[in-house]
């Protein structure tokens, strides 16, 4: 057995130990992953913030070559027409202009290169804004008139224009090999994140089968230990029944032999007590007569005697009844009505002690069969003795019938003074005890009623808590 216990202990630490592994590993796993998701996610939303810087830098880059071609077209309308409303983009681009440099300076605020390049972006653009305001004042002046300074003044802003065309072009042309090396790089990003999560997604799904596998089948095997056990147990639990009903029956069935040896004990006595006895009782009757009837105390010594030679004699009639076997006269009754008319017989006793009856009988109980008058002398002497052993006022007698295991329970319970462990293993031997003027046969020849019935007693009490009777019988179809 304890081989077995240690077998199951190693094998139980086994099994914890692999599910321990499995979600240890499951969890180390996940944690990779979740780590590995995080850092290309942040890789990824770094290409996405470089390549949305490079699309500004390009945007930006256009909108200022749109604003010096808006200046410089609004110029020339103004030559042309004269009118100074194709002035009005003039006059914007400058704020635009301005606005988009100090965006550009923001995007680029470590990049020392790209700020030499807008430095030398807007030398060009303040050259050739400076122009174009000479070229608006000089026209206005001479009367707009298109001399030859105009003239070369239109060259030379016309090569500064190419110069800041190809400026921004070379700039575009960067941002441009940028921005696809940067897209191609957050492609891959994305596609590594998709593989990560995609492999997480696997894993958990593995890790979840493998749970599942494993759930299922420790989960067998703890039910089916489980099953093993509560069959053990169950087995355990009818091998103290059976245990505790052999040693009921042995207690018994010692009972029995006690009372037998009792019996035969008591039928020597009987015999070799009751002839001396008998002379005894003669004699005194014939002293008595031919004594003179006037010697009083003579007379009352001769009644001393013969009044204690029928006591003797009627206590051995009594113990030959309580250990004999009886001879019983069966009829069918009710288990309710039995005790209801016990009751009766012991009512005086119970209104003298103002005990408190209660019964709890059940209804639909079947009826038993039983020599009722004998039957009711064994119930009135257990009636009896729970009534004297109970605290007038404040006692409670409680009786109780049920059928339990296909037989008749009776249960008599008081609450009073109870009884200790030596005086219970002696309680239905005759002239055992513990009352002052008690002869000790009443609970004996209770037993031997209720084993003449092929019926059980059984007694339990607690000192200070009270005592329990209970007797087991067979119901008349048992006995029919």
């Amino acid at each position: 057995m304890k081989s077995i216990g240690g077998k199951n202990i190693i094998r139980k630490f086994a099994i914890d130990k692999r599910i321990r592994l499995g979600y240890g590993t499951a969890f180390f796993l996940l944690l990779i992953s979740y780590l590995l998701t995080l850092y290309a996610n942040s890789e990824l939303l770094k290409q996405a913030r470089l390549v949305d810087h490079t699309n500004k830098m390009i945007i930006y880059l256009g909108s200022i070559l749109s604003s010096v071609k808006d200046a410089e077209t609004g110029c020339r309308g103004y030559i042309i027409t004269k009118d100074k409303r194709f002035l009005e983009p003039y006059e914007k681009s400058l704020l635009i202009i301005d606005s988009e440099f100090n965006m550009l300076s923001f995007e680029t605020p470590d990049s020392l290169s790209r700020k030499i390049q807008l430095t030398e972006l807007r030398g060009l653009i303040n050259k050739e804004f400076d122009l174009l305001a000479f070229t608006i004042d000089y026209y206005g002046r001479n009367q707009y008139q298109l001399t030859d300074t105009l003239k070369s003044k239109a060259y030379f802003g016309k090569e500064i224009m190419d110069r800041i065309r190809d400026k921004i072009s070379e700039m575009e042309s960067e941002e441009q090999t940028l921005l696809k090396h940067r897209s191609y790089e957050m492609s891959s990003h994305y596609k590594t994140l998709n593989a990560i999560v995609i492999t997480s997604l696997a894993l958990a799904f593995f890790l979840v089968i493998y749970g599942f596998i494993t759930y299922t089948r420790e989960n067998r095997a703890r039910r089916q230990a489980d099953r093993t056990v509560m069959e053990y147990q169950e087995q355990l639990k009818q091998q103290i029944e059976e245990l505790n009903k052999a040693n009921k029956e042995l207690v018994q069935m010692r009972s029995i032999e006690k009372l037998a040896a009792t019996g035969r004990i008591a039928r020597t006595i009987a015999h070799e007590v009751r002839n001396p006895l008998t002379n005894i009782i003669l004699s005194v009757d014939q002293i008595k007569m031919d004594t003179n009837e006037h010697n009083e105390n003579s007379t009352a010594m001769l009644d001393i005697i013969r009044r204690n030679s029928n006591r003797i004699n009627q206590l051995i009639t009594d113990l030959l009844n309580s250990t004999k076997s009886a001879e019983l006269i069966h009829q069918k009754i009710s288990i309710n009505k039995m005790l209801d008319e016990t009751l009766l017989l012991a009512k005086d006793r119970i209104r003298l002690n103002n005990i408190t009856v209660t019964k709890y009988y059940s209804k639909d109980i079947c009826d038993i069969s039983a020599d009722v008058d004998k039957l009711k002398i064994a119930f009135l002497n257990i009636i009896v003795n729970a009534v004297e052993a109970m605290q007038p006022e404040k006692g409670v007698l409680e009786l109780k019938t049920e059928s339990k295991n296909d037989k008749c329970f009776v249960t008599i319970k008081d609450n009073g003074t109870g009884i200790d462990k030596e005086s219970l293993s002696k309680l239905f031997e005759p002239f055992f005890t513990n009352k002052p003027k008690g002869t000790g046969l009443g609970l004996a020849n209770a037993y031997n009623i209720i084993i003449s019935h092929n019926g059980q007693i059984h007694v339990e009490s607690e000192m200070g808590k009270g005592t329990i009777f209970t007797i087991i019988l067979n119901f008349y179809e048992q006995i029919a």
